[in-house]
């Protein structure tokens, strides 16, 4: 009879062990955003932080889906160059993104970015993504910027090859394997974490409607002034295979 209770208590306390532990691991977990750099160009830092050793991160990708609203965007053309040299790897949804079209015409930009182990932190991974502001219609008044309000990324997680705790953690709906498992594929869990403690704010200038003219004057202006030098330079400089008359 003391066996049986002996047992039963050994698995209680097992159980309750386990069950700290993965609580523990989703409650320790957090990110941390931020925006490098100044102007339109900038580079987006995401840090996340599992709340794990580093043996029971072993074997897991982790990724950050975030939604960025209209005013800035990502180059896809300059994410395929990065990736083609292993700098950073993201998907876009949509794939196909309209870089010349201003804030008002945007659509918002879902993007899954991969983050690497950070050799420095023990269950850390962290992950740069140029990020670029679009231009916003003129203001009549007021200030002479806008704000882009970034809001904390989804962390997802997959493993594979750990025996890292899953309890807690709700599966999420995310397509294709981890990096590094192309051909047997995983479930991605989206991990509860605590969000960035401060807003990313991206400040983007704003040109005013009452400068309206003077920037069409001016932008004339230049556009026949570089016309004219260059057309000076073609009738100069410039081989033809038949005769051409250019004005002195």
């Amino acid at each position: 009879m003391a066996g049986g209770w002996r047992a039963l208590l050994c698995a209680g306390l097992a159980a309750l062990l386990g069950a700290l532990r993965a609580e523990a691991a989703c409650r320790a977990a957090s990110v941390r955003q931020e925006l490098l750099k100044e102007g339109f160009h900038r580079d987006l830092l995401v840090k996340v932080e599992l709340g794990v050793t580093g043996e029971d991160a072993g074997g897991c990708a982790v990724a950050a889906r975030t939604r960025l609203p209209p005013g800035i965007y990502v180059d896809p053309y300059e994410l395929e160059s990065l990736q083609g040299h292993n700098l950073t790897k993201a998907a876009l949804i949509p794939e196909v993104v309209d870089v010349e079209a201003p804030e008002y015409l945007a659509p918002d930009l879902l993007v899954v970015l991969y983050l690497e182990p950070d050799p420095w932190c023990s269950g850390c991974f962290r992950a740069v993504l140029p990020v670029h502001g679009r231009y916003h219609r003129p203001a009549g008044e007021g200030p002479e910027e806008a704000w882009v309000v970034l809001k904390s990324p989804e962390v997802l997680v997959c493993c594979c090859d750990s025996h890292l705790l899953m309890e807690c953690w709700e599966p999420a709906e995310v397509e294709g394997p981890c990096p590094g498992q192309a051909l047997s594929p995983c479930q991605w869990y989206s991990a509860r974490h605590k969000p960035a403690s401060k807003e990313t704010i991206l400040q983007v200038p704003v040109g005013l409607k009452q400068h309206s003219s003077l920037v069409c004057v001016l932008t004339l202006l230049a556009t026949v002034l570089c016309s004219s030098l260059i057309l000076a330079a073609v009738c100069k400089y410039g081989h033809f295979s038949s005769p051409v008359i250019c004005s002195e």
